[in-house]
């Protein structure tokens, strides 16, 4: 029965209020000694990926996998990539298309649910590096990613695909939405918004038949996902949008250890999202639920400035390997 009911994160002073854990790793983290080397890679559908390499040469890879509009250049990834580096691991930050800096050459981009490029990617890697053992970390929308990925290939899933952890993970995105949409959440909504509609603005431009802009720009998400993300990925409406890539009825079919890590304190998540009934049955996946953290903060001070994140993520992924 994998459910964690006692969490080993515990947030001081200021930390304990969500917002604060959420703004100040966003704002204020620096993360140094962070080299990536930049891999390009064409898609089978003539698109292209853009990959961040940190490589040892060790036969153990860590993909990470970022949140809305993030990228791998973003703090929760860094310290994740150097945390793993420095024992020993080769890393991969995983840019989602259109989110290394320039648009990707179609007009799908990616989305909450889209897992066909993590599962080309792992394979083509497997193809070409030795790796043994591969360990997946998301976060955020990343996490839903990773998540609804092993529950969706099961079995399938490669033998040298391990474990994963995910952070902050909107499962249950209808109800998520909803939580987004409160008061409180305007300031982060405002700025999801506003990147979502520029990048929208800058492929318009690049296919002027197939989009065409509204007078008036959406100012939430089911505006947005209603009016791009779900024509443009071939589904009804926003609802059924959500309803199809949230990552909670996929986490019956995962057959590689998981760990979901979701504070109390998430201003993003609803209830949904702590599926703590399922955990307790389910060989596979484990539900660590601190009573803080915010939104992929879990602000620490560990060694060389390590999040508690981070040391929960190797901690669980050693155990695993083991």
């Amino acid at each position: 029965m994998p459910l964690i009911k006692k969490s080993g994160y515990r947030a001081r002073g200021p930390f304990r209020f969500g917002h604060i854990n959420t703004i100040f790793p966003a704002l204020f983290r620096k993360v140094e000694g962070v080299h990536f080397e930049r891999e390009r890679v064409d898609t089978p559908d003539g698109d292209f990926l853009d990959l961040d390499w940190l490589s040892i040469g060790s036969r153990r890879l860590a993909i990470l996998l970022h949140g809305l509009e993030g990228n791998a250049s973003r703090p929760y990834i860094r310290g994740m990539a150097r945390y793993f580096r420095e024992r020993g691991w080769d890393v991969l930050g995983f840019n989602f298309r259109g989110c290394s800096g320039e648009p990707n050459r179609k007009l799908r981009s990616y989305h909450i649910g889209e897992t066909s490029d993590l599962k080309w990617a792992i394979s083509m890697i497997l193809n070409q590096r030795d790796y043994e053992s591969i360990a997946l970390a998301g976060f955020s929308l990343g996490g839903n990613v990773v998540l609804k990925y092993l529950g969706e290939n099961g079995d399938d899933v490669p033998a040298q695909v391990r474990c994963a952890v995910a952070f902050s993970v909107p499962c249950e995105v209808v109800s998520a939405n909803r939580e987004i949409d409160r008061w409180a959440n305007w300031p982060y909504r405002h700025r999801f918004i506003k990147s979502l509609n520029a990048k929208v603005k800058e492929k318009a431009l690049l296919f002027p038949e197939e989009l065409q802009l509204p007078e008036r720009m959406p100012r939430d998400f089911r505006q947005f996902d209603g009016r791009f993300t779900a024509p443009i990925h071939g589904f009804r409406d926003a609802e059924d949008y959500w309803v199809r890539n949230s990552s909670l009825q996929f986490l019956p079919e995962i057959r590689r250890p998981a760990l979901m890590v979701s504070a109390l304190d998430d201003s993003f998540l609803s209830a949904a999202c702590y599926p703590y009934q399922l955990a307790e049955s389910h060989p596979f996946l484990f539900l660590e639920a601190p009573r803080w953290g915010g939104h992929v903060g879990f602000v620490s001070s560990g060694s060389n400035g390590a999040y508690w994140s981070e040391q929960r993520a190797y901690q669980f992924v050693e155990e695993m390997m083991d």
